[in-house]
């Protein structure tokens, strides 16, 4: 992205803590300070940062697990701008940055907020609503939210994703305003519960975590296990999940399907999306897949949980393999 000079001061901005922010901006025009916090709020909420400045946000994250504090977006805007133009000047600008940001991107809210959120408004919408919030999502959030859906749903998203149907601004506009009023309930309505949110949070941090080097990813693992065993646990294991599948690179996946059993393939494979069916199948030799097709074709309707556990066989190989830092992924764009 080709950044104005607003957005490289924003940036800059975002990479200083908010007392050496505040100093930087002292002496602005109010006016300025609220286009330069419209700029922060805006390159945040649209998730425009360089893998730099992604490692930068992990560091931070492990560094408020030892301390017990917290980084926010918000609480850095809100300190910034007390410091600068004070309390009630400040609680105005925030205000209006809100009113800016929606007319200037009504979608940020519906990108801001989390997969397993999202997921669960989209579920019971219909196909053409789902796929166009598919198609307004950043690529790895909407591959997240995809492996989320149930395989109707998904599918019939994807179709009309791919399809030619349009839709009008007017009307897309409504959907929108639909889609994020939703969420909000969604969002103020489990804002008491402690089982989805965590696991959604950390998943986030391990999609984050296995794109980083061996090294870099070890000691950021090892910094949340001294805070939180249980947590470094999960994201380990959040790391690489069934879904990921059709994002490994053909090399990666290759490596890894040598070693399974055209059985235990097959079971795994009962259910499972189209993508991820021909993403396998595609990386194993014409008298694999051959032997592949037989054996779905022959296998009698199995159980949820058996193919669950051949799955869940599967994903420990690929963890085995990230864990030795012998995975790679597909990069998103």
């Amino acid at each position: 992205m080709l950044l104005t000079g607003k957005q490289k001061a924003a940036m800059l901005l975002m990479s200083l803590d908010a007392s050496t922010a505040a100093e930087m901006v002292k002496g602005l025009a109010p006016k300025a300070v609220q286009e330069l916090a419209l700029e922060v709020a805006y390159l945040d909420a649209a998730g425009k940062r360089n893998s730099k400045q992604s490692i930068e946000l992990v560091r931070q994250f492990c560094n408020c697990l030892q301390t017990g504090s917290e980084f926010h977006l918000k609480t850095f805007l809100k300190e910034m701008l007390e410091n600068t133009v004070g309390q009630q000047k400040a609680q105005e600008i925030q205000t209006q940055i809100e009113n800016l940001l929606q007319k200037r991107a009504p979608f940020i809210n519906v990108r801001s907020a989390g997969s397993d959120t999202i997921a669960s408004v989209l579920e019971n919408e219909h196909p053409q609503v789902v796929a166009i919030v598919l198609s307004e999502l950043p690529a790895r959030k909407s591959s997240e939210v995809i492996g989320l859906l149930g395989e109707g749903v998904r599918l019939s998203a994807i179709s009309r994703m791919a399809g030619s149907e349009s839709i009008t601004p007017e009307a897309k506009e409504r959907i929108i305003q639909r889609v994020c009023k939703r969420i909000e309930a969604a969002a103020s309505g489990t804002a008491g519960t402690m089982q989805s949110q965590p696991k959604q949070s950390l998943r986030k941090v391990a999609v984050i975590l296995r794109n980083l080097g061996k090294e870099l990813r070890g000691g950021l693992l090892g910094a949340i296990q001294e805070k939180d065993e249980q947590a470094a646990k999960m994201v380990s294991s959040l790391m690489i999940v069934w879904e990921d599948i059709t994002q490994l690179t053909n090399r990666s996946l290759q490596e890894v399907l040598r070693q399974i059993d055209v059985k235990k393939l097959a079971l795994a494979l009962a259910g499972a999306g189209e993508a991820t069916i021909e993403k396998i199948k595609s990386n194993i030799s014409e008298r694999a897949a051959a032997a592949l097709d037989e054996e779905m074709s022959l296998m009698s309707p199995p159980a949820k949980e058996d193919i669950k556990q051949a799955r869940e066989a599967i994903v420990r190989i690929f963890r085995q393999k990230n864990a030795a830092g012998e995975l790679t992924f597909i990069e998103e764009y």
